[in-house]
């Protein structure tokens, strides 16, 4: 299995043991750590600080919100981290939510797939190293080159592109223009359908199939303390299009009811029992969690991207990162 690390941001844990999460990864010898923002720290800024101390493992930068980062400023972005840290990098993209986007941004959300096909469409060039020539209906940016020197193994050229995607236009996005497709809280039974779709999509463009990471919650010898860091984030999906469909056909239907009521977030985190949050992560004994990240594996998914709990009992998730570290 090739396995990557994806940090968690947990917001019940203090903001810079992401750092440390992010340099045991390098520690020990996972390929690629994936970078994202929340309401802490800017994923630029989290990812340069990484990475002046790694040597091993690559940054994936994102999923970024398409809505609220304009292509010039992730591939800027991307390029100044590659060149301050001398590190290679890639670039996710994603539409990310209502709350991010039009609450926390004041930006708005309508017609997010486009913006989203558009974005990777402008980026590409970017990241390429050529001048934007791009004019959409949500996205445009003309005349810009990067300046920034590439460093030998990062941007430009060689920068890889994935799109995060669940419902079909994202996964044709993804399939018309990404280097890699990501999926994330989804069952092995989800993920294989997902992998399917991509496939046929590529098939249809003419294309190769881009590769799959899937986004897996992951704990070894895992206490309650890691359980409830998912069940807090399962809460805004449970009444989503496609993930409740997913929760339903897994046996959750009554909760995905309750969800669709729209009950306080309170009421509907205690709501959620724990095997639903076994079904989207891979939670236990060390044999326990191999078994089921395998069970990803063999839905097609070809990289493993665990987001690793950090609680209490395993702080910047240091026992899980070593039990199922690659060398």
């Amino acid at each position: 299995m090739r396995l990557e690390v994806s940090l968690g941001l947990w917001q019940d844990r203090p903001a810079e043991e992401s750092l440390h999460t992010a340099r045991l990864a390098d520690k020990h010898g996972y390929p690629a750590v994936w970078i994202g923002e929340m309401a802490t720290y800017d994923a630029f800024a989290l990812a340069t600080a990484a990475g002046l101390t790694m040597t091993r493992s690559s940054l994936i930068l994102g999923p970024l919100a398409v809505q609220v980062r304009d292509p010039m400023m992730i591939a800027m972005g991307a390029a100044s981290v590659g060149s301050l840290t001398g590190r290679p990098v890639g670039v996710a993209l994603g539409t990310s939510s209502t709350v991010v986007v039009e609450e926390w941004h004041g930006r708005s959300r309508k017609s997010a797939a486009r913006a989203l096909a558009e974005s990777a469409e402008a980026l590409t060039p970017l990241l390429a190293g050529d001048r934007s020539n791009f004019t959409g209906t949500q996205v445009a940016s003309r005349g810009y080159r990067l300046r920034l020197p590439a460093p030998g193994q990062g941007l430009p050229p060689g920068t890889t592109l994935t799109i995060a995607a669940f419902g079909p236009s994202a996964v044709e996005t993804a399939a018309r223009l990404a280097d890699r497709m990501v999926i994330n809280l989804v069952s092995p039974e989800t993920a294989a359908a997902l992998v399917t779709a991509v496939r046929a999509a590529a098939h249809r463009h003419g294309r190769p199939t881009p590769r799959v990471a899937a986004w897996i919650p992951t704990a070894v010898d895992a206490g309650p303390a890691a359980i409830d860091q998912t069940r807090r984030g399962l809460v805004s999906y449970l009444a989503a299009p496609g993930y409740a469909e997913m929760f339903e056909q897994a046996g959750f239907a009554d909760v995905v009811a309750y969800a669709r009521t729209r009950p306080h977030p309170r009421d509907l985190l205690s709501a959620i029992p724990d095997a639903m949050v076994h079904t989207i992560g891979a939670f236990g004994t060390r044999t326990e969690v191999t078994t089921r990240l395998n069970a990803y594996a063999n839905a097609g998914v070809d990289d493993l991207v665990i987001v690793p709990s950090a609680t209490p009992q395993d702080p910047a998730a240091a026992h899980t990162l070593a039990t199922l570290a690659p060398t």
